[in-house]
C-alpha cells in the first residue's frame, strides 16, 4: 500500500474508540505519525475495545510509523493547549487535524436514556453537550490552526454528523451542536482561505461502532430508516473519506462537507 501520508503528524481527538480511532488507524496505515488522544487513559474500556489508550497507540505501531497518546477534556482551553504542544514537542508540527471526539448525553452511553428532546433537556445537558461537540471543536482549531496557517499549510477536518442537515428527536442539543460545527467549518475555512490550510468536515450517518451496537438495536426496521443502501456505515466507512480529505487527493477542497450516510439526508425531513 503505497503510503501518501508519509511524513506527516495527525492529532485525532476522541480517538480511543469509535470512529475516532478507525480514523487514526487508517491515517497510521497510509504513512502518518499518529497522536491517539481521549479524555482519560481508560476511556478505551468503556465499551471493551481496548485496556486504555496507550494499548491503542501501541496496536498501531505495526504501519511503522510514530504514534503517542494524549489526554485531555477538550472543553479545558488550558488542558486543549497543554495536548497540542504535547503532541508537537514529541512528534513535530501537526499536519492534519482531525476533530471527532464529540457525543451525545454521557449517560446514554450506559443505556440509561436522558430527556434531550427540544423542550425537556436539561440547561446542564445543553451546556455538556455544546462543550463536548461544538466548543472543543473550536478550541482544538484555536490551539493547533495558528501555527498551520504560519507554514502555510495544513488540513483540518471536523467530525459533524447527518443528524446535523435535518430535523430530529430526540438529541435536539446534539443536533444543533453538529449543525454549529458544520458551519463552523464553513467560516475557519474562509477565513483561512489564503493560507493553504484547508478546512472540510464529514458527517456520518449511523454506524456501527461498538458504542452503537451497545445502545441501539440493528433490527430491520431501524436499518431501513438509516440510509439508502440497507445498511449501517461501518467505522472504515467514515475513516476512508477522513484519510481522502487528508490526502493531496483534495488538495483542491475546502469549505465542504462530506455527508457518508448511505444517503440518509436525501429524504430526511
Amino acid at each position: 500500500m503505497e503510503k501518501t501520508l508519509a511524513g506527516r503528524v495527525a492529532l485525532v481527538t476522541g480517538s480511543g474508540r469509535g470512529l475516532g480511532r478507525a480514523i487514526a488507524e487508517r491515517l497510521a496505515e497510509l504513512g502518518a505519525d499518529v497522536a491517539i488522544h481521549d479524555v482519560n487513559r481508560e476511556a478505551p474500556a468503556a465499551f471493551n475495545e481496548a485496556e486504555n489508550l496507550d494499548a491503542v497507540a501501541a496496536s498501531l505501531a505495526q504501519y511503522g510509523g510514530r504514534t503517542i497518546a494524549v489526554t485531555g477534556d477538550i472543553a479545558d482551553e488550558a488542558a486543549v493547549t497543554q495536548m497540542a504542544e504535547s503532541v508537537i514537542n514529541q512528534l513535530g508540527p501537526i499536519n492534519i487535524l482531525v476533530n471527532c471526539a464529540g457525543g451525545d448525553i454521557a449517560a446514554k452511553g450506559t443505556g440509561k436514556p436522558q430527556p434531550n428532546d427540544a423542550l425537556g433537556i436539561s440547561v446542564e445537558d445543553m451546556h455538556a453537550i455544546f462543550n463536548r461537540n461544538l466548543i472543543g471543536t473550536m478550541l482544538v482549531c484555536r490551539a493547533v490552526c495558528p501555527a498551520m496557517r504560519e507554514s502555510g499549510q495544513g488540513t483540518v477536518i471536523n467530525i459533524a454528523s447527518a443528524a446535523a442537515h435535518y430535523g430530529t428527536s430526540p438529541e435536539v442539543a446534539y443536533s444543533v451542536a453538529k449543525a454549529g460545527v458544520v458551519h463552523y467549518t464553513r467560516c475557519l475555512a474562509f477565513e483561512l482561505r489564503s493560507s493553504g490550510v484547508r478546512v472540510n468536515a464529514v458527517s456520518p450517518g449511523a454506524t456501527k461502532t461498538a458504542r452503537f451496537l451497545a445502545t441501539r438495536k440493528t433490527d430491520p426496521a431501524m436499518m431501513a430508516e438509516s440510509g439508502t443502501l440497507n445498511r449501517y456505515g461501518s467505522p472504515r466507512d467514515i475513516a476512508d473519506a477522513v484519510a481522502f480529505l487528508a490526502s493531496d487527493q483534495s488538495s483542491f477542497i475546502s469549505g465542504q462537507v462530506l455527508r457518508v450516510d448511505g444517503g440518509r439526508t436525501l429524504f430526511a425531513s
